[in-house]
């Protein structure tokens, strides 16, 4: 949000250096994000300064041009080529000298001393449009002849200069949304923070504009206002003025305007916009002659009516949508978004004013629903006041009738049909010592909350505590804490003071420590030349309304949602890392190993919030090519067994044996070769090649391999301890088969029924050899398989090598039906 420097001191009767403003607002958490300076004219006129032009003769070699001499209270005057036709002698007139930088079509150009015509040219003498100061270029500028030569142009036009604060507001600060929310903090501040400077003498408070002048003139444009949901809008209150003359705002409101980013528009329309800015009110103007029945209503209109909004776009209404209606049709969606019919155009002559409360939620979900963030959604979805808008409808009035002339035609319509109650806080000091770590001064407490404007109805000593008033802008404070938190941040979190004690406790956790093993692994990766990601724990609903393998009941829908593409917490980490990596790919990066570490979540009963499961997931996604193009390396592709081998050296990481795992192959929607992992109770991962299918939806042309791990199960496996032993004494010995089995047998099967048959001296099993084709029949394949046998306490004889091989071979012919080649 940006706030003007200038415009923040009408209402603060202060002289601090922006700096230093700056540095008050950050302490009490309206955190300035930069600072830029700002003049109602492009460049501010630096560099121009009023000049008188001595001498003017026609050059020589040009039928158009002017050879002038002009004095600008240097030590000698400067010669400079005109093209004007009006310029003479004795003129007073803005030069830009040399160095300078003009502005045309917001093109800069840095003037220099040149020749024109073999003459020489030492500045330039303007027009109103070369200045940005009007749109006229029939000639330069001739100014009053009583100016003084060497007067900048800035002060001559009496160009202000400020400065434009972006500050980074957070969603709970609805009461500082405004210049004079933001002037309440700082003034709450400077009083209280115990750093006044020294150019503030005595308390500062903040000043509301005097409306005490208000009167209705007569009451010939009544127009009555009807609220069909006051869930929706708990307070309208509304005016006319009319006899008006609708024309360009003065210069002083257009810099205001602009200064914060908003584009003047008209006289009344830039009242409503100076009053948001000012009050954090948002205002709506309609032209009363556009309103049919003189009959205003709020109420909602059936899901599916058609309705075209100022930015002459055709939007569906969702039967949720506040309208603001006359008797026959809607004419804006109320809080958000004006309607191209009812506005105000340079024909008006009568407008109706709209000063309303809308429900936050309301407002939330239209503005989300409709793609629209205005300035005025912003303020409602946030919560404005509900107590200011009868004055808020008072300041645009008179405004109106300073600007663009009229009479207020009618009384006030204020229909409130339920006044929120007020709200009440009670607020006790020893929570409060505790909480903020220091005892704050009594007498330095009650002063906050008076600037903050809250008033203390009863105050006790025992319990010392107060009972306080909480205002209506104040809609975030709520309860005793969010009061010591608005204490705490005025009185500066830099004024409490860094205890000299260390008090920690003796702190028990299981092993292995999760965060250790997930930064070691993460380590692994990194090292592995993967790069970690991160995405957004919400994503679309549609990811999972077309895919067999989720399950769209159990998706975690959001009430609220930011947009139609994350309206669920995501139940898989698949989608968010084939967005990355789609990403990557539109830059021409097609050799990738990514992977993250995220939650997913599912509607469950087994969950530690009932109703609820939330899972830590790690996924891994490779595609490309194994390493980066060199000389001395292959272009060779990474595959199934690229990803599979990163895994089981995750899983040894891990200290996880996977002998114990069941392992086995599947396909599915995502997956057209896949291999799952289990325990024999928990999935551990999923992993394959990416379908095509899934492939095509995110525009993605090549391989993807891709595997996601369930985490919480995997840590129940790890082993928290590892043990280390003596390097064997007594040589290796290896023996190799042949097998002829179906092709339904996996090398799986083989390894684990292996170990179960000899369990004292079989170490290891491994395929170096895999055939298949019409030789050795339809249906089989032929498995070459070594067998690494060892026994830790002497050298194995032949025979027991024998016997050994003779048992395995044994148990794979009864098993497998295998047979020898």
């Amino acid at each position: 949000m940006k706030i003007s420097y200038n415009w923040l001191k009408l209402y603060l009767n202060i002289d601090l250096l922006p700096d230093k403003v700056a540095e008050y607002l950050t302490g009490c958490g309206l955190e300035v994000e930069s600072m830029e300076p700002f003049f109602p004219v492009k460049g501010g006129l630096k560099g121009i300064v009023i000049g008188e032009v001595l001498t003017c003769v026609k050059h020589p070699d040009s039928d158009h041009l002017s050879l002038t001499t002009v004095d600008v209270g240097q030590e000698k005057p400067l010669s400079i080529v005109c093209g004007a036709p009006n310029v003479a002698t004795g003129q007073k007139v803005p030069v830009a000298l040399t160095g300078t930088t003009l502005y045309f079509a917001d093109k800069p150009l840095k003037l220099q001393k040149t020749k024109i015509r073999g003459a020489v040219s030492e500045g330039m003498i303007c027009a109103e449009d070369e200045l940005g100061l009007g749109t006229s270029h029939d000639g330069i500028m001739v100014l009053d002849p009583a100016t003084p030569v060497g007067t900048p142009a800035a002060r001559y036009f009496n160009i202000e200069e400020d400065v434009v604060f972006t500050i980074g507001l957070t969603p709970n600060r609805s009461d500082a949304t405004s210049h004079f929310g933001v002037a309440r903090d700082l003034a709450a501040v400077i009083n209280n923070s115990g750093r006044k400077h020294p150019s503030v003498s005595g308390r500062v408070n903040p000043v509301l504009p005097d409306v005490s002048n208000f009167r209705v003139q007569n009451h010939s444009r009544r127009i009555d206002v009807i609220i069909e949901n006051q869930e929706g809008c708990p307070r309208y209150t509304a005016l006319t003025v009319s006899g008006i003359t609708v024309k360009e705002s003065p210069a002083w409101i257009r810099d205001k305007l602009n200064a914060v980013g908003l584009r003047p528009i008209n006289n009344v329309v830039d009242v409503t916009n100076f009053i948001l800015m000012e009050l954090g009110q948002p205002l709506h103007a309609f032209d009363c002659d556009r309103i049919i029945g003189d009959k205003v209503i709020v109420r909602n209109y059936p899901a599916g009516t058609k309705f075209i909004t100022l930015d002459n776009v055709e939007r569906e209404l969702t039967g949720e949508d506040m309208m603001i209606c006359n008797t026959v049709e809607p004419m804006v969606i109320g809080g958000v978004f004006g309607g191209l019919k009812s506005g105000v155009t340079q024909e008006t002559t009568s407008v109706f004013l709209e000063s309303a409360c809308f429900d936050p939620r309301h407002i939330r979900k239209t503005a989300r629903h409709h793609g629209l963030q205005t300035d005025a959604s912003f303020r409602f979805e946030r919560g404005t006041d509900y107590n200011i808008t009868e004055y808020a409808l008072k300041r645009a009035a008179l405004l109106i009738q300073e600007l663009a002339g009229g009479q207020i035609s009618s009384e006030i319509v204020d229909v409130y049909p339920a006044p929120f109650p007020s709200r009440e806080v009670l607020v006790s000091f020893v929570n409060m010592d505790r909480l903020i770590g220091k005892a704050i001064d009594r007498g330095v407490v009650k002063a906050i909350l008076k600037d903050l404007g809250m008033d203390i109805l009863r105050e006790t000593e025992s319990p010392a505590c107060l009972q306080l008033s909480i205002p209506a802008f104040k809609s975030d404070v709520t309860r005793e804490a969010d009061v010591i938190e608005e204490i705490l941040r005025v009185y500066g979190y830099n004024n409490i003071e860094i205890p000299h004690e260390v008090r920690a406790s003796i702190s028990h956790y299981r092993k292995p420590d999760p965060e250790k093993v997930q930064n070691s692994v993460s380590e692994f990766l990194s090292a592995q030349g993967f790069y970690e990601i991160m995405n957004n724990s919400l994503t679309r609903s549609a990811y999972y309304n077309n895919s067999s393998d989720f399950q769209p009941a159990l998706s975690v829908r959001i009430l609220n949602p930011v947009s139609r593409d994350l309206d669920v917490m995501r139940q898989s980490l698949l989608h968010g890392a084939l967005e990355s990596l789609v990403y990557n790919l539109n830059r021409k990066l097609s050799d990738l190993k990514l992977y993250e570490f995220g939650k997913t979540y599912t509607l469950s009963q087994g969950g530690i919030v009932p109703g609820y499961l939330e899972e830590q997931h790690l996924s891994l996604l490779i595609t490309g090519k194994i390493s980066s193009e060199n000389w001395n390396n292959t272009d060779k592709p990474v595959d199934f067994y690229t990803l599979k081998g990163f895994i089981e050296a995750l899983f040894c990481k891990m200290s996880i044996n996977t002998r114990k795992l069941v392992i086995e192959p599947f396909q599915s929607s995502l997956f057209i070769n896949g291999l799952r992992y289990s325990d024999g109770n928990n999935e551990l991962l999923k992993m394959g090649l990416l379908s095509k299918s899934l492939l095509h939806s995110f525009d993605c042309k090549q391989e993807i391999y891709y595997a996601e791990l369930n985490w919480d199960h995997l840590m129940a496996l790890s082993v928290s301890e590892t043990s280390c032993c003596e390097l064997p004494r007594f040589p290796e010995v290896r023996r190799d088969l042949a097998l002829l089995i179906d092709q339904s047998v996996t090398f799986s099967q083989i390894e684990k029924l292996s170990f179960r048959t000899e369990k004292k001296l079989l170490r290891r099993v491994g395929l170096f050899d895999v055939f298949e084709g019409d030789k050795i029949g339809a249906g089989k394949k032929s498995y070459a398989l070594s067998f690494i046998l060892q026994d830790e306490e002497k050298t194995l004889t032949d025979k027991e090598i024998d016997k050994a091989m003779e048992r395995l071979i044994k148990v794979f012919i009864t098993t497998f039906n295998a047979r020898i080649r």
